[in-house]
């Protein structure tokens, strides 16, 4: 079971609740912290500290964009292994018995009860915050637009991935085509056209539930994570979005018909 003890941060953190910015950052898989209740879930520390663990540098970018940008955003405070933000609650890899080929012990045989505490104590949490933030903005008449910020990690299951950014949208592609448009304009860059992965309403929550269930313009991107391990990369990365997210935008603005 999983109680939160006094001393340990909230499931959710919220930096510039009342950010100017239209971009409305958040970050699933912000962190690589467990709950003291759960020990390390019979991981040694080196499996928590790499990928599975955490989206490795994600957040330190996020949080130079909501600097830089005035922009709110929204950090998940434990790892997916506890709990996925990013999946629905009710697939199995929310919990996962294995995470890419590397047993969890901690997760094995989870009872139904369990894994509901972990749902209340941090899932939910974060989702309520995000919903709360998004309805507070509309009542004020305060344009959002979704970014969510993840990283992927160079080598999965023996395979090298060549992207350096990635662009993954599901049911409503219109910024993410024109992200795509601005990021082409660095002919440096490797980019995933909703690759390495792709969002859907079975495999993603953030995107399915927060943005296209509001119809809100949103943006998932994912940084290969060996480009954003130290501050020198997340800055030269965080740079690189701030200037791509501003122009995908006001391309995206400009395609959209006038107001009648």
């Amino acid at each position: 079971m999983v109680e939160l003890a006094p001393h340990e941060p909230d499931a959710v953190e919220v930096v510039r609740a009342q950010g100017s910015s239209p971009f409305f950052l958040i970050c699933d898989h912000a962190s690589k912290r467990i709950p003291d209740a759960l020990g390390r879930l019979g991981l040694p520390d080196q499996e928590i500290e790499r990928h599975i663990g955490w989206d490795i540098g994600a957040a330190a970018v996020a949080r130079r964009l909501s600097h830089s940008l005035d922009a709110t955003l929204v950090l998940q405070n434990y790892s997916r292994l506890v709990v996925d933000c990013n999946r629905h609650p009710h697939v199995e890899s929310a919990i996962p018995a294995v995470s890419e080929a590397t047993a969890v012990p901690g997760n094995a045989g989870i009872s139904a009860e369990a894994a509901t505490q972990r749902v209340e104590k941090i899932f939910t949490p974060y989702h309520s915050t995000i919903s709360a933030l998004l309805d507070d903005r509309e009542t004020r008449r305060q344009r959002s637009v979704l970014v969510a910020i993840h990283s992927f990690t160079p080598v999965y299951h023996g395979e090298t991935r060549p992207w350096h950014i990635g662009i993954q949208y599901n049911r409503d592609p219109a910024l993410s085509h024109c992200m795509l448009v601005e990021l082409a304009r660095d002919e440096s860059l490797c980019i995933g056209n909703n690759k390495p992965y792709s969002v859907s309403n079975e495999t993603d929550y953030s995107i399915p539930v927060h943005a296209e269930g509001r119809d809100l313009p949103y943006l998932l991107i994912e940084v290969r994570h060996d480009l954003i391990e130290d501050e020198a990369g997340q800055a030269l990365w965080a740079q690189h979005l701030i200037e791509h997210l501003t122009a995908a935008l006001a391309r995206f603005d400009s395609q959209k018909p006038a107001a009648p």
